[in-house]
């Protein structure tokens, strides 16, 4: 994996520093994969911080712009509100309970629970959440050495609300919570 990192790592401090200042708990293979190196392409945690703050944001916002211009309401939401305030109400709680998102190229995320190896990475546009690696390394394979060709590893970890998510897109559910 480490052939992908082109440049070089974080040291812890600046690690932390980054999850401080971003209110994140990079899980365990996050923290080791970006001491090693940092992905081509990826945010860096030192620097881009306008970058990351709207990567942040990107998930919620892509849902709102699906709510808003393409009707995109799922049941456990409830009753459709009429007012486009309580609508993002309703959909940012949701989000606002799931794990949170850590940006790592673009519009793909790593979720920093359960904070332990493994957890998949999910590609997010909008409404259109798929799975784009069973866990972190299977992202960077399926990322820098089959590009537009990814395959997936045998089991995925299943993330509450954004397994779910790819489930609506692709009937995939993954393993257990």
């Amino acid at each position: 994996m480490s052939k992908f990192l082109l440049r070089p790592g974080y040291s812890l401090t600046e690690l932390t520093r980054a999850q401080e200042r971003f209110n994140l708990h990079f899980p365990p293979d996050l923290v080791a994969l970006l001491g090693q190196g940092r992905l081509p392409g990826g945010y860096d945690w030192n620097e881009d911080e306008e970058a990351i703050a709207a990567a942040l944001a990107w998930p919620l916002e892509g849902l709102m712009f699906d709510v808003e211009a393409n009707v995109l309401w799922w049941p456990e939401w409830g009753a459709r509100p009429g007012t486009e305030a309580e609508r993002r109400a309703i959909v940012g709680a949701a989000v606002a309970a799931a794990p949170k998102l850590i940006p790592l190229i673009g519009h793909r995320y790593l979720p920093e629970e359960p904070h332990a190896p493994g957890n998949p990475v999910f590609s997010i546009y909008q409404s259109d959440i798929i799975l784009y690696g069973s866990d972190l390394a299977n992202f960077v394979e399926n990322e820098f050495a089959r590009p537009h060709r990814y395959q997936l590893g045998d089991q995925a970890r299943h993330i509450r609300f954004w397994s779910d998510a790819v489930a609506r897109n692709c009937g995939w559910a993954g393993e257990g919570e």
